[in-house]
Order: structure tokens, then sequence, then C-alpha cells
């Protein structure tokens, strides 16, 4: 029997069992999935928190994260109306996040507040992080605090793991869906005595079969087989805690032609990346004066990734070494006046082969090492006025071997002058370096060639942003409206160019003005007890200087619309949530024209919606869910150009190119998933 026939049987029997629901009076645990639900449970939402302090933004929690399958980080922003998660290209399974309409690289990654997923790790980061190992995710927009350094442009998103800490037990979660993709999760904490407490964190998962559902001979998504785990440690006493510890991945991506479109005697087009990569860790607190929250801390990170591209003849190695340390002094003054000081050092090395033909036609690039070390020290003074007024202003100043000296000043303000209505205001600066190969490795995954201008200097950006938000009660319930703006002015960008020639894509600096205008309205509301809705809209006027004109960036949507309903049952032992999805239409790259095929594809994109569902049980010490994404089916037809043909055999005019993705590329998907807490 197919997996879709068990999760159609499944689904009846949970239906059947919902209405069957109101004569079963047994007791369920209250804390589902390990006791993290505590944390982050808001009454009358149930789902997100607002970041406290001066910064805007909201803190997802493990109930958040539930709604959804959420395998891994690029799953879990399903129900968020300010992030969205999409392809970059059709043939390497590369995600980028999008906030305030620009892509991921100007968002900090950081995980435990330390920079990792970052550089080489950048096209696949968001299927590193498994999401049964996540216990919250803060998202924050616009320029974050210096504290975590200067690479915040568009935002912040920190993903807090497990932690040793927590409650002892175990918890196994097993997933499959109809594309044969399956995952085995299983994390453990012991706790060996009141001062020391490790956790162990575990994933594998694996693609069994080859997909090609809209017959253009090409894999819809490549097959993953991953394997990682992750252990961590922490002491704590009375004027001194610790937290450390390791973990390593080993993954191996495998796409391109599916087996039964390769004509007789031709060569299979194949796409194979292979990445190995470890991650340690450290963290030290030394407690001076409790009552003031007093504290000196030392935080030290390194990793090493190895990534071993193969696209079709050409290949692309990168290895990455990546130390960083910060020392941190910190305390509050009165109640009312904090200081946070430190100083950091960042050291980047790359080990690259550039892209070699392997087909004959000789070397392309040699070998490069670029390395940058950058050196920086902050100060962030925090007022805070009887919770009605705070005021978080910051500097640091960074000296880097490649770009030399720069300044980067951050502001928050936030004006609450009661528990109704609350404003925020914010300004600041970023900066990033940009390795070319290194992140847009993927764009090679086609036969365009790629043309990489000498970047001299370092991506810089203002970011200006307002948040209002209003509680507003209607009766004995309250809706909860956040409206806001926010604008990011480019200075100096590399910026990707398809629009010049078709058969090539520029990497080059900003020539001109590129800036990006976002708007967002969203409203959530319990109407009745256990229904939560949350309704958004965002806009997004995206626009760059290509070949000196402005133009709407290409490939993003103009705006986004977002409607989520979870219930729980009075019980708490049934859990339904669905979201649908709008997302607006949008400018493609230019296209070129042939005589005889006319345009090689349309100007515009048009808009297209998704929806998702899922239904969980809980009972007690398990829980099982049932779901399905994209459930209206709406794919992208023809979301590789020129697919019968990827090695220009024929001398066709249309370039092989996966790259010119807007869409969904996979159709209806059905799950199963088992949760199981061993307490």
């Amino acid at each position: 029997m197919s997996l879709s026939s068990y999760l159609i049987i499944i689904a009846a029997c949970l239906a059947h069992s919902a209405a069957a629901q109101s004569h079963d009076h047994d007791s369920i645990a209250a804390e589902k999935d390990g006791g993290a639900l505590t944390e982050v449970h808001v009454h009358g939402s149930g789902r997100n928190r607002r970041l406290g302090g001066a910064q805007n933004g909201v803190l997802m929690g493990r109930q958040e994260l539930f709604r959804a399958a959420c395998c891994n980080l690029g799953e879990s922003f399903t129900t968020n109306p300010s992030v969205d998660v999409s392809y970059n290209d059709a043939a390497t399974g590369a995600k980028q996040i999008k906030l305030l309409g620009l892509s991921g690289t100007y968002v900090q990654m950081l995980t435990e507040t330390m920079p990792m997923l970052r550089g080489t790790a950048s096209p696949y980061a968001l299927g590193y992080v498994p999401g049964p190992w996540m216990k919250n995710i803060a998202v924050s927009k616009g320029c974050s605090s210096v504290k975590n350094g200067y690479e915040a442009i568009t935002g912040q998103i920190s993903i807090d793991y497990l932690k040793p800490e927590d409650p002892a037990g175990a918890e196994i979660n097993l997933f499959g869906d109809t594309r044969t993709r399956y995952e085995v999760n299983a994390t453990g904490n012991i706790h060996l005595n009141d001062k020391w407490s490790t956790v162990l964190l575990t994933h594998f998962e694996n693609s069994i079969t080859e997909h090609d559902a809209n017959d253009d001979g090409f894999q819809d998504m490549p097959r993953v087989r991953q394997v990682h785990a992750d252990n961590r440690w922490l002491y704590h006493g009375e004027h001194y805690i610790f937290h450390g510890g390791a973990s390593f991945l080993n993954e191996d991506r495998q796409s391109g032609q599916v087996e039964e479109a390769v004509p007789q005697g031709a060569h299979r087009y194949t796409i194979g990346i292979r990445t190995n990569r470890a991650e340690a860790y450290m963290k030290h607190a030394w407690i001076l004066d409790h009552h003031h929250g007093t504290n000196i801390a030392l935080l030290a990170s390194t990793f090493w990734h190895d990534q071993q591209g193969r696209y079709g003849g050409l290949t692309l190695d990168v290895e990455q070494h990546n130390a960083y340390a910060q020392l941190v002094y910190e305390t509050t003054l009165a109640h009312m006046h904090s200081i946070s000081t430190g100083v950091s050092i960042d050291y980047d090395n790359y080990d690259m082969v550039k892209p070699l033909l392997l087909d004959g036609g000789g070397p392309w690039f040699t070998t490069m090492r670029p390395s940058e070390t950058t050196v920086g020290a902050y100060a962030q003074y925090t007022l805070n006025l009887h919770e009605k007024f705070t005021a978080m202003l910051g500097i640091r100043a960074d000296h880097s071997s490649v770009h030399g000296w720069f300044a980067t000043p951050r502001m928050h303000l936030k004006y609450s002058p009661g528990e109704v209505f609350s404003l925020r205001l914010s300004a600041g600066r970023g900066y990033r370096t940009v390795n070319a190969y290194a992140e847009l490795g993927y764009l090679m995954a086609g036969r365009r060639e790629l043309e990489v201008e000498q970047l001299m200097s370092q991506e810089a950006a203002w970011n200006y942003g307002a948040n209002a938000s209003f509680n507003i009660p209607i009766g004995e319930r309250l809706l909860k409206v956040n409206a806001e703006y926010y604008f990011t002015d480019f200075q100096r960008q590399a910026v990707v160019n398809f629009d010049r020639n078709p058969h090539y894509i520029y990497i080059e600096p900003l020539v001109g003005s590129s800036y990006s205008h976002t708007a967002q309205l969203d409203a959530t509301m319990e109407v009745v007890d256990g229904l939560t809705l949350t309704a958004a809209y965002r806009w997004s006027d995206v626009k760059c200087t290509y070949d000196g004109v402005k133009r709407e960036k290409p490939l993003t949507n103009r705006y986004k619309g977002l409607l989520t309903a979870g219930y729980k049952t009075p019980k708490e032992k049934w859990q339904f949530d669905v979201t649908l999805q709008l997302n607006g239409g949008g400018r493609m790259p230019d296209p070129y024209t042939h005589s005889r095929h006319g345009l090689s594809w349309e100007r515009e994109f048009p808009a297209y919606e998704q929806l998702s569902a899922q239904i969980t049980r809980w009972f007690e010490g398990w829980s099982i869910y049932i779901g399905g994404e994209n459930l209206t089916g709406f794919t992208q037809k023809c979301p590789i150009i020129g697919a019968s043909d990827p090695w220009g055999s024929t001398g066709s005019t249309f370039s092989f190119d996966p790259t010119m993705v807007w869409g969904p590329i996979d159709g209806a998907m059905g799950y199963v998933g088992v949760r199981i807490n061993i307490n």
C-alpha cells in the first residue's frame, strides 16, 4: 500500500475519533512537548509573542512550530506573515529566506546568539537545522543590536536549540511524506547532578526515489541524505555558568535528469553536492552582582564547512574555516540604565577551487584562498523609564583586514504609554562582506556563464523602521493589530544581473540606487474559545539599478496575503491548523526573442495561492499529526528553461537555466508524523 493510501486511512480514523471526543473524559499531560510550551504560551493567542524591549519582532515557540510539519528551519515560517522562504533554483534545492523584500543574505543568522550559518553554508543552511531540535526562533526586523555584530541589514533570526537544563527525558519524532522522504529525530536530556546536565540531538533524513511530476525530465526536488548530531553541556554554579557543545553534519544532495529522460547514447546531466560540516562553541559567564545583573561573559565558536559541488560539467569545491570570539561586560544601574560593552574578533578563510570544465575544455579558474579578519568593539546604552519609554542606543567600530575601518550606529526607541498602544522606531547601518562563489554557487547549476566582477567594498545599507501595535478590547476578547513600515537604502551592493544577456549571469557592484520599501498590516484574535485567526497583508516595492536603469528586482513578489486559523478543542486533545497564502506577481528577468520560438519566457509572473493544513491528536506522552502542503496543487509551469537540452548540444537559442523560479515546483504533498515523549 502506498504512503498516500496510509495518509487517507489515518485521516479518516482521526476524523471519526474527533467526532466522538465529547464522550471521552481521559486526562492528558499538561506539558505536551517536554515542558517547552510553558515558556512561550500567551493566553488569547497561544502562538507567537512579541519581543520585549525596543526591537520589533516575534518569538516563535514550539507551539507555533508544531502547527506545521516543520522538518527544518526552512519549513518553520509557514504561518509567519513576515518571512518568506522560496527556492533559489529548480535543480539544487537551494532555498533562501526573504525579509523586508530582500534576500536572506541580509538577515543575520544566529544560533545561541552566535553567528554560525553564514558564508558557504548560506544556500542550504535552512536545511541544516532540524525542526525538532529548535526550542524557539526569535525574528526581529530592521537593524538589530550592535552587540551581535554589524551584519544585520534587514533583520535578525536567532535560533535557540533544546537545552541541557530542560526537563530530563527523551523525545522521538518520526516523519514521512508522499514524496518518499522520511526522517527520524531523537533528542534526550540527562541531569547528572544539580550542576551538570547535557542534551544529545540526533537527526537522519533520506529521500528514496526520484520525482518528476511535471515531466520536464528533471527531478522536481533533489534527493537528500543527511546525518546530523549535536551534543550540548551545561554547568550552572552560583557565580559561574558554562555552556558548550559540538556538532557534525554530513549531507549528500543529488539532482539532475531522471534516468528515463536521457536519450540513448547521451550523457546524463547530474548535480551532486556533498557537504561535511563541524561546529563547536562555548560560553563562560561570571556573575559579579546578582542584584544589578553585572556579569562578564566570554563567547567563542568555530566551524569548518567543506562543500564539493558538481554541476553538469562544472565543479566548485569550497572549504571555509571560521573562528569567532567575543568578550562582553553588562550591568544595570539604578534600575533604569543598562550598559553593555564588548570586543570581538572574527576570522574567515576560504579555500576555493573555482569552476573547472570536466568535459575536456580545460581549466576556467585557479585555486583561491581569500581570508578576512575583523576586530571590533561596541558600546550599547539602554534607558527604561517605568516600562513606558525605552531607548537603546549603540555604536560599534570594526577594522577589517580587507576593507579597513567602518562604524555601525544603531538606534531603537519604544513608547508605550499603556497596555493598549506601543510605538517603535529604529534606524541603523549594516555591512556585509560578499564571497560570490561560496554564497551563489547554485547559479552554476545551469549553462548560463557566471561572470563575477571584482567587488572591492563591503555591501552597506541604512535601514529605517516604524512599528505601531494596538491591543483593542472587543467584549471579553482582545484584537491585536500590528502596522509597520521599513525602508532599506543601499549605498553599496553586489547586484545579480539576469537582464543584460540571457546566456550570462553577472555579479557586479551597484551603480545607481537600490532600495526596498515594505509595509505590513496584520491582526490576530481569539474569536471563540480555542479558535485563533490571523490575517496579514504585506506590500513590497523593491528596486535596483540594472545597466543604468532603475527597475523592479526580478523574481520578487509585489505583495503577500496570509490567513491562518488554529483551533484547539476544550480538552486540548485535538488541534486543527489551516494556512492560506496569496503571493503576488512580479517581474521576470528580461526574456529574449527567437523568430521560431517567440519569447523565451513571459515578462511577468502571476499571483498564486497555496494552502496547507494539519490535524494533531494529543495523547498522554505522545501525539500523531497528519497534514498536507500546497493542497491547491499549484505549480510553476516550466521552472527549468531548456530542460530538454541541458548540454546545449542542438544549438538551441534557449540556454539551460533552472534559476527562473518564482513559484512552487512541487504539487500537493501529504505527510504523517509521530512525536513520542519519554519523561
